[in-house]
């Protein structure tokens, strides 16, 4: 059997919290870091207390928590959260994840736009809105380009066949 060695947090944390509002729901992310600057453990404290969600949130945030004293890489801790469709879900008070598909979803991408680097990131799929309108931007354009190449191909005078009248008569 492999011991684990459990990371221990120190006394004094700092991290950050972010107040954001799902639908009707509100509540609060909490990301408190390391002495080494990673995440550490993560606490959610939700609006109504008492609720299934407000539970499930929570024994989220317990599970990713555990697994970081774990050392379980972020990114495998939070791919199963993303995706994951149940109520409350749609549009966020949050410019960086304007929308998402449940409190589980948005807590996995804010922890991957907070403390992924881009590759692990664009890996999981999880882009900042910065990145997403510079991504659709390259695209339309490489689409437009190639629109404006076959829109050209279409539109350019294409080499008309002669009638059997024409060749008889020698006009072309």
């Amino acid at each position: 059997m492999v011991a684990v060695v459990r990371r221990q947090m120190s006394r004094r944390r700092s991290g950050h919290t972010t107040a954001v509002t799902i639908g009707p729901e509100h509540f609060y992310l909490t990301a408190n870091q390391r002495d080494d600057g990673s995440l550490g453990e993560v606490f959610i404290l939700w609006g109504k207390h008492g609720t299934s969600t407000a539970g499930l949130v929570s024994a989220y945030a317990v599970a990713l928590s555990t697994g970081l004293r774990q050392h379980v890489p972020l990114s495998d801790l939070i791919r199963p959260g993303l995706g994951q469709f149940f109520v409350p879900n749609g549009h966020t008070d949050d410019p960086e994840i304007p929308r998402v598909r449940s409190a589980v979803d948005y807590v996995a991408r804010r922890l991957a736009i907070d403390w992924l680097p881009y590759p692990e990131r664009a890996g999981l799929g999880v882009f900042t809105l910065t990145e997403r309108v510079q991504r659709a931007s390259a695209w339309i354009s490489a689409s437009e380009l190639s629109l404006c190449h076959t829109a050209n191909a279409m539109t350019a005078p294409a080499a008309r066949r002669s009638s059997p009248r024409e060749l008889r008569e020698g006009r072309r």
